[in-house]
């Protein structure tokens, strides 16, 4: 079985497409292949800055011949609708067979193709490939068609077995294929022929190519590493930079160089940051102060001053980054200390959206709800709603401004520099966290009542003005806003009334979506009238006339605060049930909880779904749900037939039989303990207390005949049945558990 191997030479492919690119080669050559008949026995492909390759072992030399029976029309049917069989199935009325059917005499057609040379295959496919290749960004160059990420320079695809290379001809645009690839663009420019997989890797290797992508990372951090060390430091980790900087070069070669001295006292956040993104340099710290004192950069060339001058040049465009990030750095400090309500004041002119209003306006319901949380979370109302109007302050930064990612980290320095507390200035940092599923969670209760109250504005507002997650899509990230709620209150275990704090700040974002919408109404009718020819002094009257009016008077929407309420919780319970799956916890056990009351307290709802997944997953709670299910229908077919709602009501002394007697007191001493666990909210020992009724429910169900003749047992009994169904129910609705 032979071999295939293809390489496509191009202009630099960016890093971050080079990963995904080996991917969809991969998957498109493979696909189309399997899809003509050649299977194979195993497919990788390897990237480089200038270069896509696969190599695929164990391919079928040709596709398999294949037989195929069709069935045609009737025999005797018209000349045209056999005419049309024929054309379809490439074949002549002396090539089809007549057999006899149940509905009669029938014509079919055996058609075969035969199988077609591997090589011939692979040029269609590949050509196919290149021509409708996925790339996020394309470029057409030069007099033809096609498209590539950077200009294509050679097609290398080769056919390897026991009797040697071949070439597998096919052209797309000029470019024709053959079996000769280029070494590294400065080091080793010339090209070379290739026989196998195996030749090829050698031969770039020894041509200053180093063709695995996971191989360079773990040259570029073993050297790394070895250079901090040392010189008695430490690389700072960072996994995709790493994995950013092994896709820009094809023969790594590590450099460390100094910083200088006057950018030393820079936060270490900003250091990294600056020379990460501007340069791609990793960041070595002093392990003793944990300053960034140096900085490691990846050469793509072995030079014969070892990398001096590659070295110089970095430094000199490093001190100028530096030096514009101090400069940033020392004029944010001088207002934070001076007045860093300025930034705050400057949100009034940043919208956060167009039917929501300002950043300002933003910050102060956020504030108004961090008071309102205070006493839940256990910070000091006064300091909630102090840390929620700073918390943003930053956003008007320089720093934060040159880069964004720094937000909140920028703001807890500038907060502090204002003098505020630590706990205070923290609160900038941490009240956007957690962003995801593998995030830290905040702990200390400002930070925790800021965290909350601005993911809860995120989602109330957007609810307001109805614009939720779709499908796949959520702009807005509220998915992962609510997400951030579950995990806060549940690290924290926080007794939080959902409910309670969506009314009010729905109340409040929908004031907001008003007045947005009123100034748009505004601004729309003064346009008009000025369309109109109304000018000076009545347009001026019209203009204070109208900005005297309430908003009320020109626009009014209809409040739904309860109706978008519950939407937003289902929204919270169907978060939930994603986020306890990982523990094991069916939907439908959730769902079960969600039936009972006090179900916008998340803390409580999964306190009772942990309890009810562990019971419902023994013998006895998986029978439990088996008995509560039988009475529950033979109760409700009772009721619809009867046209009367048995109820709580019955009395042992109409029972007849000891296992009738031993439910009767197996129900009160579970109701009695139940209640007592749900007052002290001990869902365990409830849960319990509902699975202890196992054993005489199943003998109730084994001795007793509910619809008996005597209708005062019947009765009675079936008023049995509902005492289960209630005591079952007063811990979870039983009848949404499936199976």
């Amino acid at each position: 079985m032979p071999d295939l191997l293809i390489e496509l030479f191009s202009e630099e492919i960016p890093a971050r497409m080079q990963a995904r690119a080996g991917e969809d080669l991969k998957k498109r050559i493979t696909d189309g292949l399997v899809e003509a008949g050649l299977t194979y026995s195993s497919a990788a492909t390897l990237t480089t800055p200038r270069r896509l390759t696969l190599a695929v072992e164990g391919l079928l030399a040709q596709s398999p011949t294949i037989r195929e029976e069709r069935k045609g029309p009737k025999v005797g049917a018209p000349d045209k609708a056999i005419e049309g069989f024929l054309r379809g199935a490439g074949l002549t009325r002396d090539q089809l067979e007549e057999r006899e059917t149940p509905k009669g005499a029938v014509f079919f057609a055996t058609i075969e193709k035969a199988g077609r040379p591997a090589a011939e295959i692979i040029a269609e496919v590949l050509e196919a490939t290149i021509r409708n290749f996925p790339w996020p960004k394309s470029m057409r160059w030069g007099s033809g068609s096609l498209r590539w990420v950077r200009p294509l320079h050679s097609i290398l695809c080769i056919l390897t077995d026991d009797s040697g290379a071949q070439v597998v001809p096919m052209e797309v645009d000029g470019i024709r294929s053959d079996d000769t690839t280029a070494g590294h663009r400065f080091m080793a420019p010339n090209q070379f022929p290739v026989t196998s997989f195996e030749d090829y890797a050698a031969k770039l290797k020894r041509a200053f190519v180093i063709l695995s992508p996971d191989e360079r990372a773990e040259h570029i951090w073993n050297d790394a590493q070895t250079m901090a060390f040392a010189a008695g430091l430490e690389i700072v980790e960072d996994k995709g930079l790493l994995a950013e900087v092994a896709g820009l070069v094809e023969w790594p070669v590590v450099l460390m160089g100094q910083i200088d001295d006057e950018f030393l006292e820079l936060p270490p956040e900003v250091l990294q940051t600056s020379m990460k993104e501007h340069q791609k340099f990793f960041s070595v710290r002093n392990t003793k102060t944990g300053r960034i004192e140096c900085f490691i950069t990846v050469a793509n060339r072995e030079t014969a001053d070892n990398g001096a001058t590659i070295l110089a040049g970095n430094q000199k465009v490093l001190s100028a980054r530096l030096a514009d990030a101090k400069f940033f750095w020392e004029n944010d400090l001088r207002i934070a200390k001076s007045d860093i309500t300025q930034w705050t004041r400057a949100l009034e002119n940043v919208t956060f959206h167009n039917k929501l209003g300002t950043q300002a306006q933003r910050i102060d319901r956020i504030a108004a709800l961090a008071r309102e949380l205070a006493p839940v979370t256990g910070a000091d109302p006064d300091q909630a709603e102090k840390a929620a109007r700073l918390a943003k302050a930053d956003l008007s930064s320089e720093m934060v401004y040159e880069f964004p990612e720094l937000q909140g980290l920028m703001g807890r320095y500038y907060v502090e520099a204002a003098g505020e507390d630590a706990a205070v200035a923290a609160v900038a940092q941490e009240h956007y966290s957690p962003l995801g599923p593998s995030d830290d969670v905040p702990t200390a209760s400002l930070s925790v009542t800021v965290a909350l109250a601005d993911k809860l504005d995120t989602l109330t507002g957007f609810w307001a003005i109805d614009e939720k997650p779709t499908g796949s899509k959520d702009p807005f990230a509220l998915r992962r806003a609510a997400l951030g709620i579950t995990r806060l209150v549940l690290n924290n275990n926080l007794r939080l009334k959902l409910d309670r704090f969506f009314d009010s700040q729905l109340v409040r974002a929908e004031s907001a979506a008003n007045d947005a919408l009123a100034t748009d109404d505004i601004n729309a009718l003064l346009g008009e009238i000025a369309d109109h020819g109304v000018f000076g002094a009545a347009f001026q009257a019209v203009k204070e006339k109208l900005a005297e009016m309430p908003n009320g008077d020109f626009l009014r929407l209809e409040k739904k605060v309860p109706d978008t309420s519950d939407d937003l919780l289902s929204f919270f319970h169907d978060r939930l049930k994603v986020f306890l799956r990982d523990e094991g916890i069916r939907h439908d056990i959730i769902d079960a909880c969600i039936a009972k009351d006090g179900n916008d307290d998340l803390n409580l709802l999964v306190k009772r779904a942990r309890a009810l997944n562990a019971v419902i997953a023994t013998e006895d709670g998986e029978n439990l749900v088996q008995g509560f299910k039988r009475a529950n229908n033979i109760l409700t077919q009772a009721e619809e037939k009867d046209g009367v709602e048995y109820s709580y009501g019955a009395d042992v002394k109409f029972a007849e039989t000891d296992s009738e007697k031993a439910l009767f007191a197996a129900l009160d001493r579970a109701q009695s303990q139940i209640d007592v666990a749900l007052k002290s909210e001990d869902f365990p020992i409830a849960v319990a207390a509902m699975a202890a009724l196992r054993g005489p429910v199943d003998g109730f169900f084994e001795d007793v005949q509910v619809n008996t003749n005597n209708d005062v047992v019947r009765r009675n009994r079936l008023n049995l049945l509902s005492q289960i169904r209630q005591v079952c129910s007063s811990v979870a609705d039983l009848s949404r558990i499936e199976g």
